[in-house]
C-alpha cells in the first residue's frame, strides 16, 4: 500500500538505505539519528514496510475483532517519531480484514488527557481509516496511561461506539516513558472484563509498568523495541495471534449453535434459552415448565427463554396468563337456540321448555298438545297453552283442588267480605276488569239469605263499604251492585281496610252470622301494589280470629305482603298475575267455596219452587252424564203438579211412587211432578 504523502513508502526507503540488508540499512540510518528514539519508532514503520505486503489473497483471515490503538502523545514523542507511530499503526492495518463485519479498528490518543480520535464504528473501510490516522495531531503534555485504560474500558469498548458482543477486545499500548499515574488495578480491571492488552514500550519505556499493564503471558503480550529484529518479533507475534486460524470461521467444527473461536482451538456454546449437552457439542432447550411450580391451571408449554400456559379445549387463558376460564357460548349469545341452550366447555346443545319437543335441526322447538296426551286427566274439558294446560268445568260447576276434576259448591255457606283496592295506580279500565273478576267469583257461589253471604269494601286512601254481607240475598244484585261501583282512586290503605274487615264488616251489625253457628267466615283482599300502611297486626289477628284470608295481587303488588296476609297453606290461600288480563284465570282456580261449613247445615224447604229447580237441574246434569249420548224420554204429566220458577207454593200431598226417578227427563226445564216430592224430601234432608 502506497502512502505517498508522508514519503515513507518501500521505494522511498529503498533509495534511501540503497539495495544493502535491512539490518544494515537500519545500522546506517541509526547512526546518523544518533540511536535516538525517533530511529526506534521509524524502525517499527520500516520492519512492518519490509514485511511482504499483504495483498486481497494474503490478507489476515481471523475472525471478527475489536481493534483499539491507545498511542502514548505526550510532549516526550517529538513530532517525526510521531509520524513513525502513525506509520506503524498503518501498515499493521493492511494486514488485517477491516470492515463493520470483519476487524473494527479505533484509535485513542493521550497525554495529561484523553481523547477519542475516532471510535470502531466510525469507519468501515481501509481508507477512511488511513486518513484519520493521518490527521492525528499530538496532545503533547504529560503521560497518564491509567487514564487513558480507564477511558478504553468505559468508552471504547461499549456499544454507543460498535464494541461487539462475543467479538475479541484488543487494545495495543504504544509508550516511550513512565507512566504518571496508577496503571496496575486499572489494568487489572480491564483484563479482568477480558480486554486483551499487547504493551509495546518504545526506547526510554518502563518493563515494569508494561507488565503491569500487559495480559499474561509477558513473552507474547509485552515488547520493548530497541532493534527491528525486535520490531519484527513483535510484528510477527501480533500478526499471529491476530491471524490464527480461525477454526470456527473456516467450519472446521461440529458445534449445534455457537463456535466460539480461539487460537489454534474452539468451544462450542448455546443461544439463550438453551444448555449446553455433556457431549459439548450440542443443545437442548431448556424445560422452564420443570420450574413453573404449577402455575398454569391447565398445561405449560416450554418455549424459547421460557414458558407460556395453553388451556384445554374449550377454555381461554384468562389476562394472568395462567387461569383457564370455559368459554360458555350460551352466556355469550353466539348459540340459535330457540328455548334454552345447554352450554358445556367451547360447546353447546339444545333443549325445549316443558310442553316443547326438540326438532331434527337440534335448534328448534315444536309446542306439543298436552291435551292429546292420555294422562291429562281434566273430567271435561282440556285446553291447551304454550308448554302446559288446564281444565274447565261446565257453567256451574267449579274446578276442584286437584285441578282435573270438576264439582259444584251451591250447598256451601259462609259470609264471604272482598276487600277490593280501588286505589290510582289501578287505572279505570283495569278496575272494570277488577269487577268482572269479583262477579266471576259470585258466579260459583250459592248467595242467598241462609246460604252465602257477600260483602264488599272498597279502599285506597280510605275505606268504604260498598255493601254489607246483610245486604243482597242474590248473585244477580250482588252483580249489578259490582257493576254499578264507583273508583275511588288516590292510596293504598291496605292495612286500614284490613282492620275495617274485622271490626265492622264481619260484625252482626252488618249481616255477619254469629260465631256461634260456626258458619265459615272468608276475606279475599285483592291489591295491586305496596300498601302504605303497615298491614301485619291486622293480618295476623284476622287469621287469629279464624277468618280464612284470600290474597290475590297483581302488577307490582309484593310477594311479601300477599303471603303475610294468606292464611296456609299459601299454594291454596295465595294467588298472583303480573298483569289484570290474567286475572279472569285465577277466578277459574280461586275455590273458596271448599271452605264448607263445619257447624251447622242449613235444611232447605223442599216444597220451595226455587229448591225444586235446582233440583230438577242436578237431577239433569246426572243423567246426562250417566246416559252421555242416550236421551231418555219422559212420560208428561204437567197436569199432575206444575211448577214454575215464578210460583211460591206447591201441593205436596200426592205421592206417585210408581214411577223411578231416573226415567224422568224435564223436557221444559220447569215443570216437575209431584211424584218426585218424596224423593225430593229425601234429598233436601
Amino acid at each position: 500500500m502506497k502512502n505517498e504523502s508522508n514519503g515513507y513508502n518501500r521505494s522511498t526507503l529503498e533509495h534511501t538505505l540503497g539495495k544493502d540488508t535491512h539490518e544494515s540499512a537500519v545500522t546506517v540510518t541509526m547512526r546518523r539519528a544518533g540511536a535516538s528514539v525517533a530511529m526506534a519508532l521509524f524502525g517499527m514503520a520500516a520492519m512492518a514496510l519490509a514485511w511482504p505486503k499483504a495483498g486481497s489473497e494474503h490478507r489476515c483471515q481471523s475472525g471478527p475483532a475489536d481493534l483499539v490503538f491507545l498511542i502514548d502523545g505526550s510532549r516526550s514523542v517529538r513530532p517525526h517519531e510521531f509520524e513513525s507511530v502513525r506509520k506503524f499503526m498503518i501498515d499493521i492495518l493492511d494486514t488485517l480484514d477491516i470492515g463493520l463485519n470483519g476487524t473494527r479498528v479505533g484509535v485513542v490518543q493521550y497525554s495529561s488527557q484523553v481523547r477519542n480520535e475516532f471510535s470502531l464504528n466510525s469507519y468501515d473501510s481501509m481508507s477512511g481509516m488511513v486518513d484519520a490516522i493521518r490527521r492525528v495531531v499530538p496532545l503533547a503534555q504529560g503521560t497518564m496511561t491509567g487514564l487513558a485504560i480507564r477511558y478504553v474500558m468505559d468508552n471504547a469498548f461499549s456499544p454507543p461506539q460498535g464494541d461487539r458482543p462475543r467479538v475479541p477486545n484488543v487494545v495495543v499500548i504504544v509508550t516511550d516513558g513512565r507512566p504518571q499515574d496508577r496503571v496496575a488495578e486499572v489494568a487489572a480491571e480491564a483484563r479482568q472484563k477480558g480486554i486483551e492488552i499487547f504493551a509495546v514500550g518504545v526506547a526510554r519505556a518502563d518493563t515494569a509498568s508494561l507488565r503491569a499493564m500487559a495480559s499474561p503471558p509477558f513473552k507474547d503480550h509485552v515488547f520493548l523495541v530497541e532493534t527491528f529484529d525486535l520490531i519484527q518479533q513483535f510484528g510477527l507475534q501480533f500478526q499471529d495471534k491476530l491471524c490464527a486460524i480461525d477454526f470456527c470461521a473456516e467450519g472446521k467444527h461440529d458445534c449445534e449453535q455457537i463456535c466460539v473461536s480461539s487460537p489454534g482451538a474452539f468451544t462450542c456454546d448455546c443461544e439463550q434459552g438453551f444448555t449446553l449437552e455433556q457431549d459439548n457439542k450440542t443443545c437442548n432447550m431448556l424445560d422452564f415448565c420443570s420450574f413453573a411450580n404449577g402455575t398454569c391451571e391447565h398445561e405449560c408449554v416450554s418455549v424459547l427463554n421460557g414458558f407460556r400456559c395453553r388451556c384445554k379445549d374449550g377454555y381461554r387463558l384468562m389476562d394472568d396468563g395462567a387461569a383457564c376460564q370455559a368459554i360458555d357460548l350460551c352466556d355469550e349469545a353466539k348459540d340459535d337456540c330457540a328455548q334454552i341452550c345447554v352450554s358445556s366447555p367451547g360447546a353447546f346443545t339444545c333443549d325445549c321448555e316443558p310442553g316443547f319437543t326438540l326438532n331434527a335441526d337440534n335448534r328448534t322447538c315444536a309446542q306439543l298438545d298436552m291435551c292429546d296426551l292420555p294422562d291429562h286427566g281434566c273430567e271435561h274439558r282440556c285446553v291447551t297453552t304454550p308448554g302446559s294446560y288446564y281444565c274447565l268445568c261446565p257453567d256451574g260447576q267449579l274446578l276442584q283442588e286437584d285441578g282435573k276434576s270438576c264439582g259444584t259448591c251451591k250447598s256451601a255457606i259462609m259470609d264471604l267480605v272482598l276487600l277490593i283496592d280501588g286505589s290510582k295506580s289501578v287505572r279505570p279500565h283495569n278496575f272494570e276488569l277488577v269487577k268482572k273478576f269479583v262477579n266471576k267469583v259470585v258466579d260459583t257461589l250459592d248467595v242467598s239469605e241462609h246460604g252465602t253471604r257477600v260483602g264488599l269494601v272498597q279502599y285506597s286512601s280510605r275505606v268504604k263499604t260498598e255493601f254489607t254481607l246483610d245486604r243482597f240475598h242474590s248473585a244477580d244484585d250482588i252483580k249489578a251492585a259490582v257493576n254499578k261501583m264507583p273508583y275511588m282512586e288516590k292510596g293504598t290503605m291496605t292495612g286500614v281496610a284490613l282492620q275495617h274487615m274485622m271490626e265492622s264488616s264481619f260484625s252482626e251489625t252488618e249481616g255477619a252470622r254469629a260465631p256461634a253457628r260456626n258458619i265459615p267466615r272468608i276475606g279475599l283482599v285483592f291489591t295491586d301494589g305496596r300498601s302504605q300502611d303497615d298491614i301485619s297486626d291486622f293480618a295476623k289477628k284476622a287469621k287469629q280470629a279464624g277468618i280464612i284470608m284470600y290474597a290475590v295481587g297483581v302488577g307490582k303488588a309484593l310477594e311479601e305482603e300477599l303471603r303475610e296476609i294468606a292464611s296456609e297453606p299459601l299454594e291454596k290461600h295465595f294467588f298472583y298475575a303480573s298483569n289484570f288480563s290474567a286475572i279472569s284465570t285465577i277466578a277459574l282456580n280461586l275455590n273458596v267455596c271448599s271452605e264448607e261449613s263445619q257447624g251447622e247445615i242449613e235444611v232447605k224447604d223442599p216444597c220451595a219452587c226455587e229448591n225444586l229447580v235446582e233440583f230438577q237441574q242436578a237431577t239433569v246434569s246426572n243423567l246426562e252424564r250417566v246416559t252421555h249420548s242416550h236421551i231418555l224420554s219422559m212420560r208428561a204429566i204437567h197436569a199432575a203438579c206444575p211448577c214454575h220458577p215464578t210460583t211460591t207454593t206447591i201441593s205436596c200431598n200426592r205421592a206417585v211412587k210408581r214411577i223411578p226417578l231416573d226415567i224422568y227427563r224435564v223436557e221444559q226445564g220447569v215443570l216437575f211432578t209431584q211424584c218426585l216430592a218424596e224423593s225430593l224430601l229425601a234429598f233436601a234432608q
